[in-house]
């Protein structure tokens, strides 16, 4: 809109992507420019056509999706080549990645997340000859959520259960059979490229004995004999990205393809979670920053008032609140948890106690007053102050 508008307008500056965050490495801005023309250019052109088709249609033939899979393809950036730099630098691409990623189209992101992730977890398990197999030759699935379970197969002792609960049999169990293991049940409607992947890490129950002791990890080849899916799931959201059950009935595969054994079954949850939970925070704060971008647009467009809603203070609060939560505070939790995964041997997973959370300050009756023994330095207890006298003040 015309600047003279709005009084003080030409002083407003437009900020780059990473918002008030330094510069970033040659690296990092290199990567950031190109996912974010991919971006901007490729993944909401296409998720605007996907999001209008049926299921079915997502995934047929000559859909977009295929394009922009292959497009992404064309990155070269996998499991593989992130975990070849040092640790903390990988992480950081990571989270600049799936964050431009995330921007474009959560749908699209988090079916590239779960495409690279039976490779992430080969890797930190020590197994890249299975990332090396599968480098470039298909899209992978995560198969952990289960119909009588949702996710309670990471919950591997039982120890966040409600009290009282009952833990059931798995459903989908593998059982060692000479130099096999029998992969029987399902996992449920709601895998991640279930439809569409050639090749699965399987979370399931592991049967010996005739009896189920713990958990263990499998890579399996969806292209193996028994294995079936379900129709694609119908969903409000997300609909560029494909979900499904997968049904193995006596599926067989070689021993070499257990990845982690009940004895190694925790370490293998936490692995995984510590990596999935950074990344998909990470396309989230993506999420975050393109509403918060609709949002500073329209206010400067709608007029309300007599002015453009930007000229009124709660609307201008809103804005920088929730900028400073999309653009700053959530992108830095993201980030620190994708490096502290990279530091740990075993990164911490578990909720805290309800015992030990913290618990909430008595609030002050004045805000004014709140504001004014507010720890924070500098310029953000001005601007509390600020607001809040504003916000107090009589019309």
């Amino acid at each position: 809109m015309d600047d003279a508008v709005i009084p003080g307008a030409a002083l407003r500056v437009d900020l780059p992507a990473r918002g008030l965050e330094g510069p970033l490495s040659h690296a990092q801005t290199a990567l950031a420019d190109v996912a974010h023309r991919f971006a901007h250019g490729v993944m909401r052109p296409a998720a605007a056509q996907l999001d209008r088709l049926a299921p079915d249609a997502v995934i047929a033939a000559g859909s977009p999706y295929w394009t922009v899979l292959q497009q992404f393809a064309a990155f070269g950036i996998d499991a593989l080549t992130l975990h070849e730099l040092p640790p903390e630098e990988g992480a950081e691409l990571q989270s600049i990645l799936f964050e431009e990623l995330g921007w474009g189209d959560a749908g699209l992101a988090v079916s590239f997340g779960a495409g690279m992730l039976p490779s992430v977890v080969a890797l930190l398990l020590n197994r890249p000859e299975f990332a090396q197999r599968w480098r470039g030759k298909g899209l992978g699935a995560w198969g952990i959520t289960e119909p009588d379970h949702g996710t309670d197969m990471l919950d591997y002792d039982g120890a966040l259960s409600a009290a009282g609960g009952v833990s059931r049999r798995p459903n989908c169990v593998a059982a060692a059979d000479g130099g096999e293991l029998v992969i029987r049940g399902q996992k449920s409607a709601w895998v991640s490229n279930g439809p569409v992947a050639t090749h699965c890490i399987l979370f399931c129950g592991y049967e010996e004995g005739g009896a189920v002791r713990g958990g263990c990890v499998l890579m399996v080849p969806l292209d193996a004999p028994g294995v079936s899916r379900g129709k694609p799931l119908d969903k409000l959201g997300q609909r560029a990205l494909p979900q499904g059950e997968i049904y193995f009935d006596d599926v067989r595969v070689a021993r070499d393809c257990l990845v982690a054994g009940p004895d190694d079954y925790a370490r293998a949850v936490y692995l995984t979670l510590a990596h999935a939970n950074a990344g998909m925070g990470a396309a989230f704060v993506g999420v975050a920053r393109a509403a918060y971008e609709h949002a500073f647009a329209y206010v400067h467009e709608r007029r309300q008032g007599g002015a453009p809603l930007i000229r009124h203070q709660n609307v201008r609060y809103a804005c920088s609140t929730c900028f400073a939560r999309s653009r700053r505070r959530a992108r830095s939790i993201a980030v620190r948890c994708a490096t502290t995964r990279c530091t740990r041997a075993v990164p911490r997973c578990r909720a805290p106690s309800p015992a030990r959370s913290r618990r909430r300050r008595p609030r002050s009756k004045s805000p004014a007053r709140r504001c004014r023994s507010s720890a924070a330095p500098g310029w953000r207890a001005s601007f509390r102050w600020r607001s809040c006298c504003a916000m107090r003040a009589p019309r």
